[in-house]
This record gives structure tokens, C-alpha cells and sequence, in this order.
């Protein structure tokens, strides 16, 4: 008995009163197969059909074969299911096991999803982008379509926050299966380091638990790379006549994949070598040892470079916790953890949600044709982020997507293909110019990973395989199911109208780089002056190796760039040569003009370029050898910008100036402007233009009267009131006129002492406000800082008199300094 079945009948009464449920279950609890046979025979189905959905391909086959064995059948006919380039179902098929896209285009054509009465959402706790999607469109879908005959969901996770989405889902009712699980103890490693060979120290352990304990053995790795790489050392350390070793990765065939699922053949060990694929989606029979590198491979959105990264990181706690628990489902098991004790607690709780993490142009491509504009419309777990979402629509709008922000013709039409939206432009343009076939293989090859794994970067060896490849060249499996999926393509093609181009004729060595530069225009690059580095559009600097002969073109379009961690260069892993002359033709709308009229401090002259650019890429250029007035007015404009106020004479009396009036801009407010350096440099434009007929060099600012332009700026009558409320200096008692610095808040009048006998109301500036008087000794050293002269007299100076009179006794120290006669000689007055 499946440990689900325990709550069968709960899960059944709730369904048949609501129409949203959660259920909670550990992975090897039987809900995928169980759940969809047990609502069969509801009677609120009605002979609907149910559609599961599975974030994965294998786990969608599978799911499905298991359920038609349950009942005695072959996939197709109860239980059928549908994935890319490969689908069976049949006239009496009642459920479906679909992967994440299928039900997406399914909600497109019909957003009530007629004839479906509930939609399964398996393994939800993996927080898919495209799962997200498909609840946030069914949610929506059936409260304006099924009001009568509600679409129910069910939300099935290993580990989830039910709580978090019952609440979204009108308080659905969890409910929680706990599963049948065994002990499984923990063996701990030293200490996981960064950069450490986890191929090396991942092949080691398994060897050691294979001699440690019985039982057959999964791996966990992060990527094909270290699965190949552990399966070379264990094959060549093991007898491989009584040891299965078995990869198990997206990228295999369907026979492949199911050796590692299916149980070995009876006296074989089994070692499976597997990516977080068996983490949740599978069940692999008979397995009491668990392996785990601590590593996971998650696809990542880098907005500053507009490209998705495979990244390795350490897994989270909960996904440890998920990979540990396939060694304990049949009886008591084992984990190797390649990391330390303490490391363990130190784990992020959960996996953060792919909406936090992806590119969002493909979400943002269907939400429009959904027909919403803003996503917070929708019911969302983790709504899009807006930062991300606003550069996925401008993604859009570079290529012809989106104008105004509603979907063009051509947009609609890529969002009929499933694919990238980069790879739909490039299809659809592909077509328009006669180019369908070509366009085709280099949209299925840019779908998945690279086939060939060649030295070379140029995508020309990819095609030239893809169409006459060899037995001994790449896996003939990989290219009979890319073949097959440019098929689709030319079929989806074929059934879109598509009008033809007659004017612009494309010659057969242009081809593949005029499809890359429309996939990815931003990837447009240019090679620098020395070596096999390219400025790319974006701005970024990628590379070549030197022995790769595409480093010969000065042109690339760059289809697949690999980053270093830490530096600013990219590593060009797949790309074509570009023919530039297509910038005057099908690629001319990738062309900007730029006018560059900017000061050069080397040559301290003005130097007046006009340029057509690629983005930060330039094409080709000119000097402009006559300026008129309005451009030298924007090269000194763009020189202020760049190097501020400096350019300027500024005197003491500028600084004060400015520092005065900045003052009364912060104590009184408006109407005194902002003289900050960054806001008068900010807004140049505005105040010095009027002044720049005789500029014809940067020396000429300098003979400029800046005091009087800034004088300029105050309206009147400020410059009349500007001594009257912050005087530049202030006559003290001893008949002085001492400086106010101003630049201090509040400002500083430093003042020997003697000054200011008699002095018994501190002096005010900027309507109200009490200097900061600094009384200064006869060595002209501060012995006194007060906002309250009477204050001073009274409290304070008697002991500053019996200090500085022992240091000072030939200066005047009066008792009474309150009627004392100031003096600006700080020594007794004769007799």
C-alpha cells in the first residue's frame, strides 16, 4: 500500500466540496501515479478529462507508463501524455501527463480549458516559471469561463509552503500524506571548498560505500560534465560485469534514462549517476545509498549581460533533505555527504523560486498575448519582479515585438512558437527571407546544449553536422531529435502567413550570421584592434582561443557566451561571422547615428565625431569638421558634466559666495537655489549657456567672472537681501568685521575673545539662526565653542579666565566681561 493511499479518501471529500486542494506529500509517497487513478471515479468529473502536469520530460513519460501498468494498459489509452516531439494519447484517454509548456499553449487556445475537470500541478514546490504561469492563468481562466462548471486544481509538493498557497488559492484545505520512510543516517565529510575536484572526491566516496555497505547506489551531481567525468574513474575501478553504472540526465534517450529508473537485473549492483532530476520528479527502485556532491546546476538570468547562466551552487537544506530520503524508502539507508557537519545547518532553507532567477522575455511574450499588460493582475505566488520584467519588455520591443506595450502582429506570431522569443524573431524573419530550413536547424540547435562539444566556436560545424552528419560525429540520438524539432519548427512555420521579402537577396555565406545578429542583436561584436578579443553591443569583451579560425572574422554574432567568475571578459562558446554590409540592408534597423562631441583633455581640444553604432559596437565614423554653435555649446557642456566646477576661477570670495547661499538654500528654502556642486553641475544647461560666446577652449572658462554668473542665477531681489541675512563678515564688539564660514553647519565665526567683551546677545544669520562662535585664545587656538555668549559669561568664563590668565598673564582677563571694553589687542589696555 502507497503511503498516500492513508489519505485517499480525505483528499476525495475535499475535492468533491471545494475546488482548490493542497496536498503534501514526500517524494516516494506514490501521489503522481495514485492520486490522478483515484479521481477517475469521482463522481464531479464527469467524464472530464484530468491533465497532470510534470515539470519534466522523463518524469511525464514515466508518470505516465507507471499509471497505465497500475491499470493493465499501454500509455494511450487511459493514461497518455504529451511533450515536446513526442506525444500518446488516443480517443479514450481521461488523463494526461503533460510537461510545463503543452499546458501553457493549451491555456492560450482556451483559457477555460473546456472538457478538462481538474488540472494536477505535481512537484509545485520546484517553483517553475512556467508552473507559476499556468496557475496564475488557470486561476484566471476559470473564474471568467467556469463559473458553472468550476475547473478544479490540485497542488501536489513534497515540501511547500502550504499555508503561503492556500491562502492565494481562496484558503484551500491541506492536506498532509507523512509518507513511509525509513532511518537514514548521515555520514558527513570534511569540508566543502570552493574550486575543490568534486569529480575526484564524488568517485572516491562512492567507491567507499560501495565497499562500506550493500545495496545499489545514487549519485547526485550537478551537470552531465562531472557525471561523465565520476563514470570514467568507477568504470575503470570496478568490474563492470556484476556493476550497472548508469547516467541519468535531461539530454539521454528515453532507453537510457529508464536503465537507471527501472530496477537491475537480479546478482547487479546498480550505481546511478543522476543530476537534481532525481530529486523529487523520479523514483528509482531499490536505493539505500545515497551519494551527494552538495551541488546543484540552476539556470540564472544575469541582467547586466542579458544572458542565462548554468550556475553550480550548493543545494538548500530542504533539497538535502529530499536527496537523503530516496535511501530510506524500503528500508533503512545511508547518505555521503561531501560536506562537513556544521556546513549542513548553515544551508539556505529552500531553493529560491525560478521567477526570482530567469529570464522573464518569455513569461512577459505570453502574459501579452494572455492579453495582460500588468502581471500584478493575475493570482501570483512570487509576482514578477519589476526590474527584470521592465527589461524582458524591452527585449520585446527590440525585436519587433511590442509597441506601446501591446503585442504587434509579429509578436502574436512569436508567441505561437515554442521557443525563446530571440529564437521566434529569428524563425519568423528567417522565413520572410525564403530562409525557413536555415532557420529552423539553427533555432533547434540553439535549443538545447551544444551536440558537438567542438573546439571551435563556429556554429557552421553544428549546421554542416546537423544536416550531413556522420556516425562518428556527435550522438546520432541528439541529432535525430534536433532534426525532429526543426521539423516542428518548419511545420509551425508553414502554417503562420508570413509575407516574403523580394528586395533583399541574402548570398549562401551570410546566412547563419544575419539569422545569430536577429536572435541576438545585443551580441553583435567587433574584434579590437590586437588580438582575439571583440567590444561586443552590449558593451562586455568576450574572446576566442587563438587557434580557433573564426578569430579571423572582424565581425562575430555571438549566440552563447561563457562568463568568468570575477572578470569582465566572456568566453565566446558559440557564434558565426558576420557579414557587416548587412547593416545596410535586412540588419540596418540595428543601427543607431551618434554625434560625439566632447573636450579632450590630452589634446585640450574639441573633437567632433559623428558615428554609426551597434549598440556600444561602432560600425564606422567621421570627423565633423565645421562645429555649429549649439554643438561646441555641447562639447563644454558635456566637459562641465565631466570634470565639474574645477574648469572654473573660483577665489575665495566664489567659495564663500556659494557657501552662503547654500546655507540660506538649507535654513530658508526656496526661493534660494541648491548651489551643491553636483546640482550646479547637473544643471549647466540652464544657468551658463549665456556666457559661452567667447569660449572657444577650456582656459577660456577660467576667464570667466564665475562669481558673478552665479550672482547671476539669484532672482531679484535675493542678491539685494543676500548681505542683509547671511553676511559674508560680521562686525564684532571690538568695531572688527571677522569672515563667517558659512560652509559649516551652523556656520563658524572664530573670534579672538578680547573681541567680544561686551558682547551679551549671540549674533543671528539666515533669519534666526545663532552662529557657532569659536572664541579663539591670544595664540589664536579655540578655548571656547558656544551658540550662547550670555551662557559663556556667566557659566563658563570664569574658569577659562583662571586657566588662560596663569598661561596669559599680560592680557586682559576682566572680571566683568559683560562691561568690558573689547579690543582687538589682546593685552591690557596702559594705564
Amino acid at each position: 500500500m502507497l503511503p498516500v493511499e492513508k489519505v485517499l479518501p480525505d483528499l476525495l471529500e475535499a475535492l468533491s466540496t471545494r475546488d482548490e486542494v493542497i496536498l503534501e506529500a514526500p517524494p516516494g509517497a506514490g501521489k503522481t501515479t495514485a492520486v490522478p487513478l483515484a479521481l477517475l471515479k469521482a463522481d464531479w468529473l464527469q467524464d472530464q478529462k484530468i491533465i497532470v502536469l510534470e515539470p519534466r520530460r522523463i518524469a511525464a513519460i514515466a508518470a505516465a507508463e507507471r499509471m497505465a501498468e497500475l491499470i493493465g494498459e499501454k500509455p494511450g489509452k487511459t493514461v497518455g501524455y504529451r511533450v515536446r516531439l513526442n506525444q500518446c494519447v488516443g480517443p479514450e484517454t481521461q488523463i494526461e501527463v503533460v510537461t510545463e509548456g503543452i499546458l501553457t499553449r493549451m491555456l492560450q487556445q482556451d483559457p477555460s480549458l473546456e472538457g478538462i475537470g481538474i488540472v494536477i500541478f505535481d512537484e509545485f514546490h520546484e517553483r517553475s516559471l512556467e508552473s507559476d504561469l499556468a496557475l496564475a492563468f488557470c486561476s484566471e481562466g476559470r473564474s471568467l469561463f467556469r463559473d458553472e462548471d468550476p475547473l478544479k486544481l490540485l497542488i501536489m509538493s513534497a515540501t511547500l509552503d502550504g499555508q503561503a498557497i492556500s491562502t492565494l488559492l481562496n484558503n484551500a484545505p491541506v492536506i498532509e500524506s507523512h509518507g513511509r520512510s525509513y532511518e537514514v543516517k548521515p555520514i558527513y565529510s570534511t569540508l566543502w571548498q570552493r574550486g575543490e575536484d568534486i569529480i575526484g572526491k564524488t568517485a572516491t566516496t562512492v567507491l567507499q560505500a560501495f565497499d562500506e555497505q550493500d545495496g545499489n547506489i545514487l549519485v547526485f551531481l550537478p551537470g552531465q560534465k562531472e557525471i561523465r567525468g565520476v563514470e570514467q574513474i568507477l568504470r575503470s575501478s570496478l568490474n563492470t560485469e556484476n556493476t550497472l553504472i548508469a547516467p541519468l540526465f535531461g539530454d539521454l534517450t528515453l532507453q537510457q534514462q529508464r536503465q537507471a529508473i527501472l530496477p537491475p537485473p537480479d546478482g547487479i549492483r546498480k550505481i546511478v549517476l543522476a543530476t537534481n532530476i532525481a530529486e523529487t520528479s523520479l523514483t528509482i527502485e531499490g536505493i539505500r545509498i545515497v551519494v551527494d556532491s552538495g551541488l546543484s546546476r540552476e539556470a540564472r538570468f544575469d541582467p547586466a549581460k542579458g544572458m542565462t547562466r548554468l550556475t553550480t551552487k550548493r543545494l538548500s537544506k530542504a533539497s538535502s533533505t529530499q536527496r537523503a530520503g530516496r535511501a530510506g524508502r524500503l528500508e533503512p539507508g545511508v547518505v555521503y555527504r561531501l560536506w562537513s557537519e556544521g556546513q549542513q545547518q548553515s544551508l539556505e532553507s529552500f531553493t529560491a523560486p525560478e521567477m526570482r532567477r530567469a529570464d522573464l522575455a518569455p513569461l512577459a511574450l505570453q502574459l501579452l498575448n494572455w492579453g495582460c499588460s500588468e502581471p500584478r493582475e493575475l493570482l501570483w505566488l512570487d509576482p514578477p519582479p519589476s526590474a527584470p520584467y521592465s527589461q524582458a519588455i524591452q527585449l520585446l520591443e527590440k525585436l519587433g515585438a511590442v509597441t506601446n506595450g501591446q503585442l504587434t502582429t509579429h509578436g502574436q506570431q512569436m508567441a505561437q512558437m515554442p521557443c525563446h522569443p530571440r529564437l521566434a524573431h529569428m524563425l519568423i524573419s528567417a522565413a520572410r527571407y525564403g530562409l525557413s530550413k536555415q532557420g529552423a536547424n539553427i533555432a533547434a540547435l540553439l535549443s538545447e546544449r551544444d551536440p558537438l562539444k567542438h573546439p571551435s566556436a563556429d556554429i557552421s560545424l553544428r549546421s554542416e553536422w546537423l544536416v550531413e552528419g556522420h556516425q562518428k560525429q556527435g550522438a546520432q540520438s541528439a541529432r535525430k531529435r534536433l532534426q525532429q524539432l526543426a521539423g516542428r519548427f518548419l511545420k509551425l512555420l508553414g502554417a503562420l502567413e508570413i509575407d516574403l521579402d523580394q528586395q533583399n537577396r541574402i548570398a549562401e555565406d551570410q546566412i547563419q550570421g544575419m539569422l545569430l545578429a536577429l536572435a541576438y542583436p545585443d551580441r553583435i561584436a567587433r574584434r579590437k584592434p590586437k588580438g582575439h578579443s571583440y567590444k561586443i553591443a552590449n558593451g562586455r569583451t568576450a574572446t576566442l582561443q587563438d587557434s580557433d579560425k573564426l578569430s579571423r572574422s572582424e565581425w562575430l554574432a555571438i549566440a552563447d557566451i561563457g562568463s568568468f567568475e570575477g572578470q569582465s571578459n566572456d568566453r565566446v562558446w558559440l557564434a558565426s561571422a558576420l557579414d557587416p554590409t548587412l547593416f545596410e540592408s535586412v540588419l540596418a534597423d540595428q543601427v543607431d547615428s551618434h554625434e560625439d562631441i566632447f573636450w579632450d583633455s590630452d589634446s585640450n581640444r574639441i573633437i567632433a565625431r559623428e558615428s554609426e553604432q551597434i549598440g556600444a559596437v561602432i560600425w564606422r565614423e567621421q570627423p565633423l569638421t565645421e562645429l555649429t554653435a549649439e554643438q561646441r555649446e555641447k562639447a563644454i557642456l558635456n566637459a562641465v558634466a565631466n570634470k565639474g566646477l574645477n574648469l572654473f576661477k573660483q577665489t575665495d570670495g566664489t567659495y564663500s559666495l556659494i557657501s552662503r547661499v547654500q546655507f540660506l538654500h538649507h535654513s530658508i528654502g526656496a526661493p534660494w537655489p541648491d548651489f551643491n556642486e553636483t546640482t550646479l553641475v547637473a544643471s549647466a544647461e540652464h544657468w551658463l549657456p549665456p556666457y559661452l560666446s567667447t569660449v572657444n577652449q577650456p582656459a577660456d572658462l577660467k576667464k570667466l567672472d564665475f562669481a558673478a554668473i552665479l550672482m547671476g542665477m539669484l532672482d531679484w531681489p535675493l542678491p539685494q537681501q543676500l548681505d542683509e541675512v547671511a553676511p559674508e563678515r560680521l562686525e564684532v564688539p571690538s568695531g572688527s568685521k571677522i569672515k563667517i564660514d558659512y560652509s559649516q553647519q551652523p556656520p563658524v565665526l572664530a573670534v579672538k575673545l578680547q573681541e567680544m567683551f561686551g558682547c551679551n546677545e549671540t549674533p543671528k544669520v539666515g533669519g534666526g539662526i545663532a552662529v557657532k562662535i569659536q572664541l579663539l585664545s591670544p595664540a589664536m587656538r579655540p578655548v571656547q565653542v558656544t551658540q550662547d555668549i550670555a551662557g559663556f559669561w556667566n557659566n563658563s568664563y570664569p574658569e577659562v579666565r583662571k586657566e588662560m590668565k596663569g598661561r596669559y598673564p599680560k592680557h586682559n582677563w576682566p572680571d566683568d566681561p559683560h562691561t568690558a571694553i573689547a579690543s582687538r589687542r589682546t593685552t591690557k589696555p596702559k594705564q
